[in-house]
C-alpha cells in the first residue's frame, strides 16, 4: 500500500489545517480492512500516535489532541483526514500516515506542519 500525505503548512496558533493521506494505487478491498492512522514526530522527540481510526471506524486519540483533532476516513475515495483546530506551537511536527492490518504497517513520506506562536 503506497500512502501519499499531503495538506502540511505554517499556520499561526488558534488555526486549522486538515491533513489527508490518499492510498495511491489500492483498491477498495485493500483499503477498506486497513486501521489507518496519523503519528507525528516533533524535532529530538520519538515519533507518537496522534489519532487512530479501525476499518471499523472506533477512533482514539492522544490525550493532548482530544477535542481539537478528528481524524476521519472516507472508503470511497481510499483517504483519511486529520482535521486540526485550534493548534498549538506544540503541535509543530513532522507528520506521518499509517495503514495497519494484521501487525504489518506502511507508511507514507510526511507532511510538515508548523504553528507559529
Amino acid at each position: 500500500v503506497q500512502l501519499q500525505a499531503f495538506g502540511g503548512g505554517l499556520v499561526q496558533a488558534g488555526g486549522s489545517l486538515r491533513l489527508s493521506c490518499a492510498a495511491t494505487r489500492a483498491i477498495s478491498s485493500v483499503f477498506n480492512p486497513l486501521n489507518m492512522a496519523w503519528y507525528r514526530q516533533a524535532p529530538g522527540k520519538q515519533r507518537e500516535l496522534v489519532a487512530r481510526i479501525t476499518s471499523g471506524r472506533s477512533t482514539n486519540y492522544a490525550d493532548s489532541v482530544k477535542g481539537r483533532f478528528t481524524i476521519s476516513r472516507d472508503n470511497a475515495r481510499k483517504t483519511v483526514y486529520l482535521q486540526m483546530n485550534s493548534l498549538k506551537p506544540e503541535d509543530t511536527a513532522v507528520y506521518y500516515c499509517n495503514a495497519e492490518r494484521n501487525g504489518n504497517n506502511h507508511w507514507g513520506q510526511g507532511t510538515l506542519v508548523t504553528v507559529s506562536s
